[in-house]
């Protein structure tokens, strides 16, 4: 069996502080992978510069000039990021994509646990916070707050999930049939119906 070709996307909207250490961090859980024969050493990284006012996307080009592992993706405005991530879903290749935010406050590891379950037949993985040791307290209550009163009308989400996640190309495929105008794709992901776990 032919090792699977990764891309992760991040979206990036004024991220030339934090993008260097992204790069870095990124890169370097790529290259692990590879050199663990996890995954195809074809396997890519796509920042999506929604519009970025500094120097968000002059780096995104110096990294995909120095390295063919990165590739760029720029939208003419600001769209907001659920879009910017759907653009980069749209656009990567890959046999799995995997959608990550660019300051990385989720756990990079998590991603050999993703490689993981994907290798056992799981077309979705979620990643899901364990704890939110460092949020406030009111950023905690009105987090749990925000889910049930989702939950209460209705919508099927991932409790403690945002958009860090694993899709198989099947997956996503699926979530082209979609043409939804208010993208919110914590609530449409679910709806795939294909088989799903969760790392935490």
């Amino acid at each position: 069996m032919s090792l699977p070709q990764v891309s992760i996307v991040v979206p990036c909207y004024n991220e030339e502080d934090v993008l260097p250490e992204t790069t870095k961090r990124l890169s370097g859980k790529i290259q692990n992978l590879v050199e663990a024969q996890k995954i195809s050493a074809e396997s890519l990284i796509y920042y999506v510069d929604d519009g970025s006012k500094d120097k968000t996307w002059e780096l995104i080009e110096q990294y995909a000039n120095e390295d063919r592992i990165f590739k760029g993706i720029k939208l003419s405005r600001n769209q907001g990021h659920q879009k910017a991530l759907l653009a980069g879903l749209m656009t990567a290749e890959g046999d799995v994509l995997i959608s990550i935010d660019a300051d990385l406050q989720d756990d990079v590891d998590a991603i050999d646990r993703m490689i993981e379950e994907f290798e056992t037949g799981n077309d979705i993985v979620y990643g899901v916070r364990s704890k939110r040791e460092t949020d406030t307290a009111f950023k905690r209550w009105t987090a749990e707050g925000y889910y049930k009163l989702l939950g209460y009308f209705g919508v099927d989400l991932v409790f403690n999930h945002a958009d860090y996640r694993l899709m198989s190309r099947r997956a996503i495929n699926e979530l082209r049939n979609y043409e939804e105008v208010n993208l919110f794709l914590r609530g449409l992901v679910p709806l795939l119906g294909f088989k799903t776990s969760t790392v935490y």
